[in-house]
C-alpha cells in the first residue's frame, strides 16, 4: 500500500512515528521464491493459508488488468476474476479454502465490493452502510474482517460473523482498516488521525498500539496467527520493510541481496508469505520460515 497493499488502485498510505524505542533484530529466515507465470507481473503477495497456498494478484502485461491468485504449496497457480469486475484482489484465505477479497466493479459507478471464494462458490460481502467494501481476511471458524466507507472522507473497519457486522474504528480517526483475524478472534490492522497511521490488535472492543520502532514514515499489520504472531512492514520513504513481532520483539525479514523485502501474510505454522524486490523493479513472491 507505497506500502503496496493496494484498494483498488486506491493505495492504503501507511504512516506513523513509532513509540517504541527498542532496535529490532533481524529474523534468521529460509525462503521458497516463486515468480509470476509468463505474460504477468507480481504486483501483491498477500497472505497464506495453513496448507501454504498463497494468494494475491498478478498484472496481466499485455493487457495491463489485474486478476488474482493463488498459489499453492506445490506450485500449481489458479488466476481469478470476480463477474463483472475490472480489477480483482485477494487477500485471505483460511485453512478449509475460503478466500478473501473484493473486487472494483466494471459498470459505473465503480465501487468496491468484497466476496468469499470457496472453488467455485462466490459470495458477496458488502456492507449494507457502504458504497464500498473491502473484505481482507477470513478466520477457520468464519468470522471474517474488512473495512467499508459510506463517503470519501471516513473509512471504518468491521468483523463479520453469522451475518453480523461489527463496527471497528479507532476513536477519532478517519481511516480504520482492519486486515487479518485469527481463529480466536484477534484482530489487527492500520488507522490515521491525519496523514499518520498506526497499527494496532484488537479484541472485543480493545485496542493496542503496535508500532515500529523509530520507522519514520509507518506500520502496516497485515497478518496474525493463532500463537499471536504478527507479520506487517514498516515504511522509509516509498518502501515497504517486512518484520515479525511476538511477545514485544521485532525482527526484521530480510533476503539477502534485495532491495527491500515486504511481507504479506502469515499462517498458523508460522509460514510468513510476501513479496522480494530488487534493483531494476524485477521481483520475487516468497514464502519463509523465520526464527
Amino acid at each position: 500500500m507505497s506500502l503496496r497493499r493496494s484498494a483498488s488502485t486506491i493505495v492504503i498510505t501507511l504512516l506513523l512515528h513509532a513509540s517504541v524505542i527498542h532496535a529490532a533484530q533481524t529474523a534468521s529466515c529460509t525462503f521458497d521464491t516463486f515468480s509470476a507465470p509468463s505474460g504477468y507481473s507480481l504486483s501483491q503477495v498477500n497472505g497464506v493459508s495453513d496448507d501454504g497456498t498463497v494468494v494475491g494478484q498478478l498484472l496481466n502485461t499485455n493487457t495491463q488488468q489485474y486478476e488474482a491468485f493463488t498459489l499453492s504449496a506445490s506450485g500449481v497457480m489458479i488466476k481469478y476474476a470476480a463477474p463483472q469486475s475490472s480489477t480483482t484482489w485477494l487477500y485471505g484465505r483460511n485453512g478449509s479454502g475460503v478466500n478473501a477479497g473484493y473486487y472494483q466493479a466494471s459498470a459505473n459507478p465503480a465501487h468496491l465490493h468484497g466476496f468469499l471464494l470457496q472453488g467455485s462458490t462466490f459470495t458477496a460481502v458488502n456492507h449494507p452502510s457502504a458504497s464500498n467494501t473491502w473484505l481482507f481476511d477470513v478466520n477457520q471458524v468464519g468470522a471474517s474482517v474488512g473495512s467499508f466507507s459510506a463517503s470519501a472522507s471516513v473509512t471504518k473497519g468491521f468483523r463479520l460473523v453469522n451475518e453480523t457486522y461489527t463496527t471497528i474504528a479507532y476513536p477519532n480517526a478517519l481511516t480504520t482498516y482492519a486486515m487479518a483475524i485469527n481463529d480466536n478472534g484477534e484482530v489487527v490492522g492500520s488507522y490515521a488521525s491525519s496523514i499518520v497511521s498506526y497499527g494496532f490488535a484488537w479484541n472485543n472492543g480493545t485496542f493496542t498500539a503496535i508500532n515500529y520502532p523509530k520507522s519514520k514514515y509507518g506500520t502496516a499489520l497485515l497478518g496474525v496467527n493463532n500463537s499471536g504472531m504478527i507479520v506487517g512492514n514498516h515504511l522509509s520513504a516509498d518502501q515497504a520493510h517486512g518484520f515479525i513481532y511476538e511477545n514485544g520483539v521485532f525482527k526484521n525479514i530480510v533476503y539477502s541481496g534485495a532491495k527491500f523485502t515486504e511481507a504479506g501474510g502469515i499462517n498458523n505454522n508460522g509460514l510468513i508469505s510476501g513479496q522480494i524486490y530488487f534493483t531494476g523493479g524485477t521481483s520475487l513472491g516468497f514464502t519463509a520460515v523465520c526464527k
